[in-house]
């Protein structure tokens, strides 16, 4: 009893009975100078965790790196534990972090594309010519996806891109510090509206044109979600705006599939158009508030945006554009959700779903940059005009985004349902010279693999399911007679086995497995096949779900490309 009644003062006055500790605190220590450079560059600007990210890109920017000391005043600042901001920094690509001891980020960065289209061009060699020749004031990496497939090989100079790469002029705008981004010609706000724009939102605002016909012409129309998964776009509207508020709304500009620069596109050339479909949906749905999250690889389209925002009358939704940090997996809505909560690109589980509880906890309409951008033309036009487009039985158009072996790659609109040979045909001038139609991907990276006899398929939704493929967001890779397809699917895999979050096994440990695997000189097709169905059943969301699509297309459709010779089989 002496024992316990000891043990409880010894709880109450704990500094009696024991000696007492040094008044050192616990954790990392903040260092004064660290402290006054982030208070410097936060200046007036909210302190809020959901700004994580974007306060992490102020010092990356300014600092061309994050240091332990940065980062640990950054937290302090914003009354985060170290752990918290830490595990967000580092899980994002473009965020260098910089620890205690280890020397400084070089001055230039130069990021080399090696996702397939780049591969297929040259990218490897590009890297390593570079990496011989760049001095210590440069560094040299590889850099996934960039979305300019159409000018591959592509190199990233800070954030000025080159197109067409080589040696010579990747370097040569590395020593002349031509770092920024190049705007290209783009329909300004004074253009736009003097060609109509904005009138049929001022229309919806003031009555004159009931929301509910607004919706009746997307449903008539049947537009469906852009960015790959499909979602009838006037249902998924009306399911926001059937729970209760306050509603919030995001918009998906996290375009990553390898393949894809459809949105990049339309944001560089037009891209009030699609503001315009992002305020009329906001206003749909009750939307106070519009997030924006845009990948950081698109730094021209965020420039203009922050321009022409700036250039919006007064009313309507506040609007708050947020910047991507290199994670693919941010594409997937929920993993969105989250980083622009401030925190890792984490998938969350379902339900509930964005609809019932999105971003903050609130209803949120979540919606691709070109299916808002279609908005507009779809309503004055009406249905009739979009469902008017189309081949083989299918309606209205697509954005395909089409690179690799063709004369003219690029953004081709076109008919929906157009078949592949009708794209290299009538939108591309054919097949590059020299070059033989062998296969393509009709979907990007996750969509599968198809060989050239299979070129009569109609490219549109529902379509290429029964084939193992899908048309996802319509990035269309060409291949010919030089190109391996069983080296088109490894890259693919390697992509994503970089790309997982990790939150899951089947996912993180799957894709890793199946580099391993593929790597082997003959394939393992039964434990190939075993690895592929496991993480399609079990990944939470479509990364890991997908990912193995390319794969079990080679299996399927190309049997002689990962299979020996019987004579190698014999050797």
């Amino acid at each position: 009893m002496e024992d316990d009644v000891h043990k409880v003062r010894q709880f109450e006055h704990p500094g009696e009975g024991r000696k007492r500790a040094k008044a050192t605190p616990k954790g990392r220590q903040v260092d004064p100078a660290a402290a006054h450079e982030i208070g410097q560059l936060l200046g007036d600007r909210p302190r809020r965790r959901d700004l994580l990210i974007e306060h992490l890109h102020l010092v990356q920017d300014k600092y061309r790196q994050i240091s332990a000391a940065h980062l640990a005043a950054l937290a302090d600042e914003m009354k985060l534990s170290f752990a918290e901001v830490f595990e967000t920094a580092t899980f994002y690509a473009h965020f260098d972090i910089v620890k205690e001891g280890q020397p400084n980020v070089a001055p230039v960065t130069i990021r080399v594309c090696d996702s397939l289209t780049c591969a297929m061009l040259g990218a490897e060699k590009l890297l390593g010519e570079l990496q011989t020749a760049a001095g210590p004031s440069i560094r040299v990496v590889r850099a996934p996806c960039v979305g300019r497939c159409d000018t591959a090989p592509t190199a990233e100079v800070g954030h000025n891109f080159v197109d067409h790469a080589t040696v010579d002029g990747v370097l040569a705008a590395a020593k002349a510090g031509d770092t920024h981004a190049h705007l290209p010609d783009y329909v300004d706000f004074d253009v736009y509206v003097a060609g109509g724009g904005y009138r049929l939102l001022a229309r919806l605002r003031s009555g004159e044109l009931p929301k509910e016909d607004l919706l009746k012409s997307l449903d008539d129309a049947s537009l469906r979600g852009l960015g790959g998964a499909g979602f009838p776009t006037g249902r998924k509207w009306r399911s926001v705006l059937g729970e209760p508020g306050p509603r919030l709304m995001a918009v998906n500009g996290d375009e990553g599939e390898p393949g894809t620069f459809k949105d990049r596109y339309y944001l560089e050339t037009d891209p009030h158009r699609f503001l315009e479909g992002m305020l009329i949906g906001a206003h749909i749905v009750e939307a106070p508030e519009v997030y924006i999250y845009l990948r950081d690889e698109y730094p021209a389209a965020r420039e203009i945006l922050d321009r022409e925002i700036a250039k919006l009358p007064p009313g309507g939704p506040k609007l708050h554009l947020r910047r991507g940090a290199g994670a693919y997996i941010c594409g997937e809505e929920s993993s969105l959700l989250e980083s622009l909560e401030g925190k890792r690109g984490l998938p969350r589980h379902k339900p509930p779903f964005p609809f019932q509880a999105g971003l903050f906890g609130l209803p949120t309409l979540i919606n691709n940059i070109e299916t808002l951008w279609w908005v507009r033309d779809i309503v004055e036009k009406g249905p009739n005009w979009w469902k008017g487009h189309g081949r083989n039985e299918r309606h209205g158009l697509r954005s395909y985004s089409v690179s690799g072996r063709v004369k003219s790659p690029g953004m081709k609109l076109a008919p929906a349902g157009v078949t592949v040979r009708e794209l290299i045909d009538e939108f591309c001038g054919g097949m590059a010279d020299g070059h033989t139609f062998h296969a393509y991907l009709p979907g990007g990276a996750s969509g599968g693999i198809l060989p050239a006899a299979m070129d009569n398929i109609p490219l549109d939704f529902g379509t290429l399911e029964k084939y193992g493929c899908f048309i996802g967001s319509a990035a269309v890779v060409i291949l010919s007679q030089v190109d391996s397809v069983r080296d088109a699917a490894l890259n693919l895999m390697r992509f994503f086995e970089d790309e997982s979050c990790g939150q899951c096994t089947p996912c993180r440990a799957g894709t890793e497995k199946a580099v391993l695997l593929m790597q082997q000189p003959l394939w393992n097709e039964e434990l190939l096949g075993q690895l592929s169905q496991a993480m399609r059943d079990a990944s939470i969301c479509g990364l890991g779900q997908a990912a193995s699509n390319p794969l079990t297309s080679v299996i399927k459709y190309f049997p002689d490309e990962f299979r020996p010779l019987p004579q190698q089989a014999a050797e």
